[in-house]
C-alpha cells in the first residue's frame, strides 16, 4: 500500500498555506486532523523552500517546530521533520521525529550523522541550488540520468553512515521545469532502481497550476491527484500530499481497479 506524508507547515510564507499553521495549538490541531484523514506520517516544516523563499536560522526554526512536534508524538503521531540544517533535525529528532526530510539530500556537514545516531529514517531530495535562484538554471542534459546519479551517490554515503531506512525524492518543482517534473514522475521506476522507495512531493506545486492553468495553490486539488495517480501508478511509494483525504480516496479507487485487473 502506498504511503501518505500529510504536509503541516508551520511557516507565514510557505507557498500553499503561509501563516494559517504559524501558531502552535492551530498547527497541532491540522496535524491531528491529517492523522485522522489517513496520514501514515506529518511532515512538518519550519522554513519555506518554495522558489524565491529566503532562509532563516537554525534557532528560529527550532522555535517553530520543536514545539509542535513534541505535542504531535506526545499524542502519538508519527512525525518527520523538514530541515536540512542537523541541529534542527537533532533537535526534533530528541522530541520524537522519525524521519528527517531533508530538501538538500543530507549534504549539510554533520547530518548524516545525527540521522545515524538517532536510528531515524531519511528522504534524500535532488535539488539544485538555493530556493532564492533554483529556477533560474534548469538546463539538464539528461534530468532523470542526473537526478539518478546525484541521489545514487547520496544514497551510498547514508547507507555507509548507517541510515538503514530511505527515501529517494527527485525533488518535483526544485530546479526543474514542467516537462522535466512530468518526466522524473513518469520515470519513478528508474529511480527505484536505485535500491530504495520513491517519495514524491507534487501537491500544489506550480507545475500543476502552468498544466491546468489554475494559479491558485490551493485550487490545485485536481490536478494533485492527478500527479498523485501518476506517480502511484509508476512506482512511488510515498506521496507527500496536503489534501490527505482526497488523495486517500483516489488512491483507494486507483488501487481497486488495479486489483480488479489481476
Amino acid at each position: 500500500m502506498i504511503q501518505v506524508a500529510g504536509i503541516l507547515n508551520v511557516t507565514p510564507d510557505s507557498f500553499s498555506d503561509g501563516g494559517r499553521f504559524e501558531k502552535v495549538e492551530a498547527a497541532v490541531s491540522q496535524g491531528l486532523r491529517l492523522r485522522e484523514e489517513g496520514a501514515d506520517w506529518v511532515d512538518v516544516g519550519g522554513e519555506s523552500t518554495r522558489p524565491g523563499s529566503q532562509g532563516i536560522t537554525a534557532d528560529e526554526e527550532c522555535s517553530r517546530v520543536v514545539p509542535v512536534i513534541q505535542r504531535l508524538v506526545e499524542e502519538g503521531v508519527a512525525v518527520s521533520i523538514d530541515t536540512s540544517k542537523p541541529l534542527v533535525a537533532r533537535a526534533c529528532l530528541e522530541v520524537g521525529a522519525r524521519v528527517v526530510n531533508d530538501v538538500n539530500g543530507l549534504q549539510a556537514p554533520g547530518m548524516l550523522e545525527v540521522i545515524a545516531e538517532f536510528g531515524a529514517g531519511a528522504v534524500i531530495m535532488h535539488k539544485r541550488g538555493q530556493p532564492e535562484h533554483m529556477q533560474e538554471n534548469t538546463h539538464y542534459d539528461d534530468v532523470v540520468g542526473e537526478v539518478c546519479g546525484f541521489l545514487n551517490a547520496q544514497l551510498e554515503r547514508a547507507r555507509a553512515c548507517g541510515i538503514q531506512t530511505i527515501w529517494l525524492d527527485p525533488g518535483i518543482g526544485f530546479g526543474k521545469t514542467v516537462a522535466q517534473n512530468c518526466r522524473l514522475i513518469a520515470h519513478v521506476r528508474r529511480i527505484a532502481e536505485l535500491g530504495a522507495p520513491v517519495y514524491i512531493g507534487a501537491s500544489r506545486k506550480s507545475f500543476i497550476g502552468h498544466i491546468t492553468g489554475e494559479e491558485r495553490p490551493s485550487a490545485r486539488l485536481p490536478g494533485s491527484l492527478g500527479a498523485a495517480i501518476a506517480a502511484a501508478d509508476a512506482g512511488a511509494s510515498v506521496l507527500r500530499v496536503h489534501d490527505v483525504a482526497e488523495t486517500r480516496a483516489t488512491l483507494a479507487v486507483w488501487d481497486a481497479v488495479r486489483n480488479s485487473a489481476l
